[in-house]
């Protein structure tokens, strides 16, 4: 007698067949879940897989467009970014995929949701907070959480094992065992020979971009333009004009990017359940991004605004979304400072691409607020350089009362 019905996460890869057939197993019908959402992947090659294994039923949802303006696009205009070096492409991706999920389950009567996070990560945290926040009733299976089957499975050799002897095909292989994510953003790696920290990454690990040492020996100068934060454009000196629409343009930072081996990183990170992490990622098209916006920031953004934005809103977002808290109450209230933080955030930024680097060379807006007049050198501008006389008299009254004070505190040593 069937046990219910489970919603599978499901990626195709060696973690999720497995569960899918150890679900199976257990007594359970399982719908096969997948999410578009930017990854190579063949779909049909999976979603026959996953029959293959004997799931009742595979939906694939293609959420990439809504990955690009729900998502990727506010944490472009808060300039996101973990720990100052790693800008969450696994963890903005997870509560869209979420989403999707619930939807699919209610659509097939599933009472059940599961996925294939470890017990020892960040996403099994930020999957079940959002399974909870959209659906509070929702039924949560955790393989990895659970003694019978870590117990059993103990270390991806005997996830290898189980997929052998049932003739379940997957890419990974004792050889190179890593654990890859991917999604539009970015790819991680971790487990096998990154575990040791002192480890380098072998050169055929990575997937996503060119070898910065193999890439093209000539600079590439590409244009970017923002709308209120948003990249609305993209024009390169090589290939001419991208597309406008949201996913086809961020596809085409994405192919820059990767050509000019933009957006690696080897980090290792503190988890939200308080272990450290080793990970390594590419995240080729946000890379480019987040140069291009913090510049034109510069240029454009009131100081007391970015201050307050850069100091509270764009680490406690970050925060809040590795953290997989992106339903959240206070993630719900940031949302609309950092849009309002951007009124003013339109222009275009000059780049220039080279072997691994990105630089900014160039920047212009109808809204700038740099007076060329006033900050030069050669010419006053409107600026009476006498007023800054009483600037400083005022702004000293504090040093010199301190002076004083710390005078007397010297005089009882």
């Amino acid at each position: 007698m069937s046990k219910g019905k489970v919603c599978l996460a499901y990626s195709g890869g060696l973690d999720t067949s497995c569960i899918a057939g150890w679900l199976i197993e257990q007594g359970y019908e399982v719908v096969a879940f997948m999410a578009n959402i930017g990854q190579e992947e063949d779909f049909e090659a999976a979603r026959a897989k996953a029959l293959k294994i004997g799931c009742v039923e595979v939906h694939i949802e293609d959420v990439r467009e809504t990955f690009v303006t729900e998502i990727i696009h506010p944490a472009i205009q808060a300039n996101a970014i973990y720990e100052n070096v790693y800008m969450l492409g696994t963890a903005l991706a997870r509560p869209i995929i979420a989403r999707a999920q619930i939807a699919v389950a209610e659509r097939t009567g599933c009472g059940f949701v599961s996925h294939g996070c470890t017990g020892k990560g960040n996403d099994q945290v930020r999957f079940e907070l959002a399974f909870y926040a959209l659906k509070p009733e929702i039924k949560v299976i955790a393989p990895w959480r659970d003694p019978s089957f870590f117990d059993r499975f103990v270390g991806r050799s005997a996830l290898l094992a189980f997929a052998e002897e049932r003739g379940i095909p997957v890419s990974q292989t004792k050889a190179k065992p890593f654990s890859e994510d991917e999604n539009l953003a970015h790819i991680s790696y971790e487990a096998g020979n990154l575990e040791d920290p002192f480890s380098s990454p072998p050169d055929d690990m990575w997937k996503l971009t060119a070898d910065p040492r193999n890439a093209p020996d000539l600079p590439e100068e590409i244009e970017v333009d923002f709308k209120n934060g948003v990249p609305v454009a993209l024009r390169s000196n090589e290939t001419g004009d991208a597309p406008t629409d949201p996913l086809g343009l961020f596809l085409a930072f994405n192919k820059v990017a990767r050509k000019h081996g933009v957006g690696r990183i080897d980090i290792v990170e503190n988890r939200f359940i308080g272990v450290k992490s080793r990970g390594c990622y590419e995240t080729p098209a946000l890379t480019i991004l987040r140069a291009a916006h913090i510049d034109l920031e510069g240029l454009v953004l009131d100081r007391d605004v970015r201050a307050a934005r850069d100091q509270f809103i764009t680490p406690k977002f970050s925060e809040l979304v590795y953290n997989g808290s992106w339903f959240s109450p206070l993630t719900r209230m940031l949302l609309p400072a950092i849009t309002a933080s951007q009124v003013s955030v339109t222009g275009t930024v000059k780049l220039l691409l080279y072997k691994g680097t990105v630089r900014a060379t160039g920047r212009k807006s109808e809204f700038s607020l740099y007076d060329e007049e006033g900050a030069s050198m050669d010419q006053l501008g409107g600026f009476d350089p006498s007023w800054t006389s009483g600037f400083i008299e005022v702004s000293s009254i504090r040093f010199k009362k301190w002076a004083q004070v710390q005078a007397k505190l010297d005089a009882q040593d």
